[in-house]
């Protein structure tokens, strides 16, 4: 190579190599070297942001040797930055409406222009006004993690004394700021050319297009999406874990609420079954306000879209709530417009005795008793003796409330009878307390039915001309209606005794009240004795005196007379 030829690697560099090793016939070598500087000079080309005239030079080059595939890159980047600057070609729609003459004109005035400003010399290039200073904003988008080495050497010119400071090679450290500083803007030029911000952006949206399209699920993997995070969500709440099973099902919630129609098409029906899921942990949780919200939420889904099976879904868990929470009677409210949408025997025997239940929280005992029947009866329908037994425990503590002891302890046995078909021994523990409890009642209330007809009872008086036959028939009475009494609680007893299953304390205890009883009869008929019995000996000491009396007074007497007659 001459001397004072342009250095290696530029592209007057390339080309006179090239022309030497031409004129020397070495013509792979040379072609080389012209293929080198085609590539550097498109290379600048696009570097400067002259897009266009990069995109000339990479296609005389592609044409030259098309195996190379830096040129067809070269080709496609410049193509893609030339979109990115004006848009896309089939974006721009030209009408013809006048002479386009003035096309011509316009590009030789342009060109003239282009002379013009060819001819500025550096001290007026300098002059020219500065373009206005982008917003921080677009200089975070174009510089991206450079932004924050901007920053800091702007933070650096303002330190004035740093700025004054000399390095070691003799540089002042201002110019090295600014020379940083105006490299960055340069490059951040650059990329506004090659990619601006409103091409970034719709680039950054065809791209979350793309993912989406990407990420649209198949319709076999939503079904089994769906299955799994239901079985998940109904797991976690059956094992005590409510917590857990509210944030699954608000997670896929989320999740189902952005897909549409046609991936999912039982999409309401699943969002208004996930709020459901969402009251129901809610609900064990404690959260009543939360849980109502959730159901009704259940319920407007449901109506809206016409499911009666959500409706009634929704009717009973929103029942649930107002019970849990004493308005006992928002929840008889509720369940009753839930009785009609009840399908199965076993269904109706829930509700019958909630509604039941709730009545007799309210002290409407009559009411309770009728829902305790129908609540029995569809338990005897179905044949499950779990229900059976809370539906004959319910009847038997409204016909308690009602004073109806001898069914209520009928109904009692009944429940410990389907209590031990079970073998719930807290049920039958609690039975038996019960039953004792009317028991106890039921003789309490013969005591004073027994003490009000004592009072109601005609009063006998004592009268001196009375004789003795009449206090007995007196005595046989009143040992009779004594008698009779007995009897009735003979009665009541052994109607108590039907229950040949009950437990061996009950039975003790039964025979000691009844022990008592007899003992304290027994006691009365032994002080009713000892009163007459001291009667008589009272009698007979009053005879006896009489007699003395008489004697004595017939000895005075004699003695009188053989006194006179003396």
């Amino acid at each position: 190579m001459a001397e004072g030829s342009a250095p290696s690697g530029t592209f007057p560099g390339f080309m006179t190599e090239g022309t030497l090793l031409y004129r020397r016939g070495e013509y792979g070598k040379a072609l080389a070297c012209f293929n080198n500087g085609l590539y550097q000079k498109a290379e600048a080309l696009y570097t400067m942001g002259d897009f266009e005239f990069a995109l000339v030079f990479y296609h005389r080059g592609c044409e030259l040797r098309p195996e190379l595939q830096k040129f067809r890159l070269g080709i496609q980047k410049s193509h893609e930055a030339i979109i990115n600057c004006i848009g896309s070609p089939s974006s721009v729609k030209l009408k013809n409406k006048e002479d386009l003459c003035f096309i011509s004109r316009q590009a030789e005035s342009k060109k003239a222009d282009q002379k013009l400003q060819m001819k500025l010399s550096k001290d007026q290039k300098c002059t020219k006004k500065k373009e206005p200073a982008r917003s921080q904003k677009t200089e975070r988008q174009l510089l991206g993690e450079l932004y924050a080495d901007k920053a800091y050497l702007e933070k650096l010119l303002k330190d004035e004394d740093l700025m004054k400071s000399i390095t070691k090679q003799g540089i002042k450290v201002e110019d090295v700021v600014l020379g940083g500083i105006a490299y960055l803007d340069t490059r951040a030029e650059f990329w506004q050319q090659q990619k601006p911000i409103y091409a970034r952006v719709r680039e950054r949206r065809l791209r979350q297009q793309k993912w989406s399209r990407e990420k649209k699920p198949k319709p076999a993997e939503v079904a089994t999406y769906i299955v799994k995070s239901m079985e998940d969500i109904d797991m976690l709440l059956t094992g005590g874990c409510p917590k857990e099973s509210c944030k699954k099902a608000e997670r896929v919630l989320k999740t189902i609420q952005g897909w549409s129609e046609d991936e999912v098409p039982n999409k309401k029906e699943l969002i208004g079954n996930l709020h459901s899921c969402i009251g129901n942990a809610q609900f064990e949780m404690g959260r009543m306000e939360a849980a109502l919200k959730s159901h009704k939420m259940d319920l407007e889904c449901a109506r809206q879209n016409s499911l009666p099976d959500a409706v009634s879904r929704a009717l009973g868990n929103i029942g649930r709530v107002y019970a849990r929470t004493g308005k006992f009677q928002q929840a008889i409210d509720t369940w009753e417009e839930k009785i009609p949408l009840a399908k199965s025997s076993l269904e109706k025997t829930w509700l019958f005795h909630e509604v039941g239940r709730c009545y007799l929280e309210l002290g409407k005992a009559e009411e309770a008793q009728n829902y305790g029947e129908k609540s029995l009866q569809s338990a005897v329908e179905e044949g499950d003796a779990e229900w059976q037994l809370h539906a004959s425990l319910l009847l038997a503590q409204a016909q308690e409330k009602l004073k109806d002891y001898r069914s209520a302890i009928t109904n009692f046995e009944k429940a410990l009878e389907k209590a031990k078909l079970i073998h719930s021994d807290a049920a039958q523990t609690a039975i038996v307390a019960a039953l004792e409890d009317v028991s106890r009642s039921f003789i309490e209330d013969l005591k004073e039915r027994e003490r009000e007809a004592e009072a109601h009872a005609p009063k006998d008086h004592d009268f001196s001309g009375e004789n003795a036959e009449d206090d007995n028939s007196e005595g046989r009475e009143s040992e009779q209606s004594s008698e009779s009494q007995r009897g009735e609680k003979e009665d009541a007893e052994s109607e108590k005794e039907r229950g040949n299953e009950r437990e061996e304390l009950s039975e003790q205890d039964e025979k000691e009240e009844r022990k008592e009883e007899r003992s304290e009869g027994e006691e009365e008929e032994s002080e009713r004795e000892e009163g007459e019995s001291k009667g008589e000996e009272e009698e007979s000491e009053r005879m006896e005196g009489s007699e003395r009396e008489e004697e004595e007074i017939g000895d005075d007497e004699k003695e009188r007379f053989d006194f006179l007659s003396g």
